[in-house]
């Protein structure tokens, strides 16, 4: 079980992980650079206001464009390798491009860490005019020490953020995220399960988006069916909606379901969700297999997806899962 109370940091683990906040200026643009550390001891020499920090460069350092489910799965042993050495909060430094991505699917990859975890970065590099860097660094290490619940969160220009509601809406600017307004789902306290505990092993597994629009094709479907992914995100129209006049569509989906492939219907529309029995569009998406992801957002469905499918558990478990609120995504 973990703690829900806020607890103040003693000792902070700073996960560098690459991103713009300590990019320097290579021969093709902007490019992860090693050595933010002693950049980041310097800015912070004078600040006696926050707890003590370690700090560990992951490797490779990366552009948050090339985020993978396989650098996620080191990130999350980086993280519990912290724990294990006396750290009591993480900080993890990160692209904002895949943030959201990265967080959502770290609060289901470190279900049962009894620490708090949260998500920052930077839309300019540290040392660059009007960059937020430092504000964002600091506030996030001032969050932890002031001390947060066990759990991932986003922390971006002073405000704390959940991982399972929030989007990049904004190339630029000092906001790029927001929180959406999403629906709620589940009443109950989340479900916790063993097999689901960060300790136990996982794999990364191949996941497909498919945005659903006027004249979708069922071949692009089919090429899903065929491409070996083991889970589908259906970007579906308003509450779930999708071409359910369309037999080979249907047909489509139900062989996607025969062939144990796991297809989960997010929204998409920025607030609401998924509500698959309203109306018969949705309804016969349901009919032919297809799971609802309530209020989830893409990155929130895409991480708890993986999660399901990398834990080895039979695929009608994975199923019922989906639609079980495992972090507060359902909530």
């Amino acid at each position: 079980m973990t703690s829900a109370s806020p607890r103040p940091a003693r000792s902070i683990m700073v996960l560098y992980t690459g991103g713009t906040i300590g990019m320097q200026t290579g021969a093709n643009g902007l490019t992860p650079a090693s050595g933010f550390e002693q950049r980041m001891r310097a800015g912070l020499s004078t600040r006696t206001d926050l707890a003590p920090w370690r700090f560990r460069e992951m490797a490779p350092l990366i552009d948050s464009a090339n985020m993978t489910p396989q650098y996620w799965l080191r990130l999350r042993t980086a993280i519990s390798e912290a724990v294990d050495a006396g750290c009591d909060a993480v900080l993890v430094l990160h692209g904002t491009d895949t943030l959201a991505y990265s967080a959502a699917a770290m609060s289901f990859q470190l279900l049962g860490l009894d620490a708090p975890v949260l998500f920052t970065g930077s839309m300019l590099p540290a040392g660059a005019d009007d960059s937020d860097a430092w504000e964002n660094l600091t506030g996030a290490l001032q969050a932890l020490t002031a001390g947060q619940p066990a759990g991932v969160q986003l922390f971006f220009h002073g405000e704390l953020l959940p991982p399972h509601r929030t989007a990049k809406v904004r190339s630029f600017g000092r906001h790029p995220f927001i929180a959406l307004q999403r629906n709620a789902a589940a009443s109950e306290t989340p479900a916790r399960l063993a097999a689901l505990d960060y300790r136990q092993s996982r794999q990364a597994v191949d996941i497909a988006v498919l945005p659903l629009v006027p004249g979708f094709s069922a071949d692009l479907l089919r090429a899903v069916i065929h491409s070996g992914a083991q889970g589908l995100l259906l970007e579906c129209f308003g509450s779930g909606t999708g071409p359910s006049d369309d037999a080979d569509f249907l047909a489509a989906l139900e062989q996607a379901h025969s062939r144990d492939i796991v297809v989960v219907a997010i929204t998409q529309c920025h607030e609401g969700g998924v509500e698959l029995d309203i109306y018969e569009a949705g309804s016969r998406l349901r009919q032919a297999g297809v799971l609802s992801g309530g209020g989830m957002t893409r990155e929130a469905a895409l991480g708890k997806l993986q999660l399901l499918l990398g834990s080895a558990l039979p695929v009608e478990e994975v199923r019922r899962l989906v639609e079980v609120d495992l972090a507060g995504e359902l909530r």
